[in-house]
């Protein structure tokens, strides 16, 4: 098997998370990725934790799988000398520096250009790369509340979302922009600016809240556990545990309001605008008959109609899950200090290797200046 971007040659500047995870998925297709870390303690995230694991911080591992990592100081001349000759060599260049630093240390985009006329560089930022607010640092909670995200989830006070959903997205966002401005770059031989922003990443995935603002002008609002436009779509306690039942269609209404002995042509549950209109009504009905039986009991019940449900499960179960497991979303990497761990795995598969991602072989998050030596190397080699 070929690595699906193994001609691609990525200049990875990141830090923290959004850019990291970025370059992360292009490495998992298969990209080298040379992340260049600053001499005196790399990347900010080596420092997060705990937990650490003989001194290498667990955040830090999990957005830098499949890079080689180099270090140099981009304020010294060497550094400079390095940088530029990184990018001559280079397809893609990641940044996520607040607007302007890459200018003031000589490598704005002009400069990049003309060091490299094709190469496709992509930039992360906070809140833009222009506006009134451009030039503000971004992290991702202040984005989770200033792109609206907070005001709908939680319960009754404004919640984040577990997982640090900004940074991801944009990382994901600006991957997906990357490759589009390579493909172009197949075509025409030039590269482009690719900019993408925390900020932009959280009001991209607002979906049908944000049209329930912008066509119907009303403001969408938190519902807790619950679909804000479906209903029973949501987390129901049963006598022993809770469930996530989701009654997607009418159809399945039809087969799911016998089962927890309600009428389906009950004129406050019979079409699904009716049902959310009547939300309390409906969610205290639907756990008066799951308070009768367990869980799995009823999670047994609702498969054998062909209802969607499941569990609410933790990290444990998660990765303990053999379906989770079937779906290659668990790697074992060899790190040079840790030895064989395990890592969430990339999320994609590919028909001739559906277990790892479009790597031959996945390459464990590396130690900081790592591959000083066999990267200069390369460099001076033509």
């Amino acid at each position: 098997m070929q690595n699906l971007l193994s001609d691609v040659v990525v200049v990875d500047l990141t830090r923290a998370l959004a850019g990291p995870h970025a370059a992360m998925m292009l490495g998992d297709l298969g990209a080298r990725v040379i992340k260049v870390e600053t001499p005196n303690g790399g990347d900010d995230s080596r420092g997060w934790g705990p937990p650490f694991v003989d001194g290498e911080s667990t955040y830090y591992l999990s957005a830098n799988r499949n890079k080689e990592s180099v270090t140099a100081d981009l304020k010294s001349d060497e550094g400079k000398e390095f940088l530029a000759k990184l990018v001559r060599k280079a397809d893609l260049l990641i940044e996520n520096f607040r607007p302007g630093v890459l200018d003031r240390l000589g490598f704005g985009t002009a400069r990049l250009h003309e060091l490299n006329p094709g190469l496709v560089i992509l930039s992360i930022t906070g809140f833009g790369h222009d506006g009134p607010e451009g030039g503000r640092a971004g992290y991702d909670q202040i984005a989770q509340g200033e792109g609206g995200l907070m005001s709908i989830t939680g319960e009754t006070e404004p919640t984040k979302v577990g997982a640090p959903i900004s940074d991801l997205l944009a990382g994901m966002y600006g991957a997906y922009g990357a490759l589009a401005a390579l493909h172009e770059r197949s075509i025409t031989g030039k590269g482009r600016v690719v900019r993408t922003s925390l900020l932009a990443s959280v009001v991209g995935v607002h979906a049908f809240h944000g049209t329930k603002w912008t066509v119907a002008h009303e403001l969408p609002e938190r519902v807790g556990n619950h679909h804000a436009q479906i209903a029973p779509y949501g987390l129901y306690r049963t006598r022993d545990d809770i469930v996530q039942v989701a009654v997607g269609s009418e159809g399945l209404w039809r087969l799911f309001a016998p089962i927890v002995g309600l009428d389906p042509g009950d004129e406050r549950f019979a079409t699904n605008p009716a049902r959310v209109a009547h939300r309390d009504e409906l969610t205290a009905a639907i756990e008066a008959a799951f308070a009768a039986d367990a869980a799995d009991v009823w999670l047994e019940r609702l498969a054998d109609k062909g209802i969607p449900a499941g569990k609410v499960r933790d990290f444990q179960q998660v990765y303990d899950w053999e379906q989770t497991r079937s779906q290659g979303l668990l790697i074992e990497v060899e790190h040079p200090a840790l030895g064989t761990i395990q890592l969430p795995g990339p999320p994609l598969r590919f028909d001739d290797n559906p277990y790892a991602g479009a790597r031959e072989t996945n390459l464990p998050p590396p130690r900081l200046g790592e591959h000083n030596e066999s990267v200069r190397a390369w460099l001076d080699s033509e």
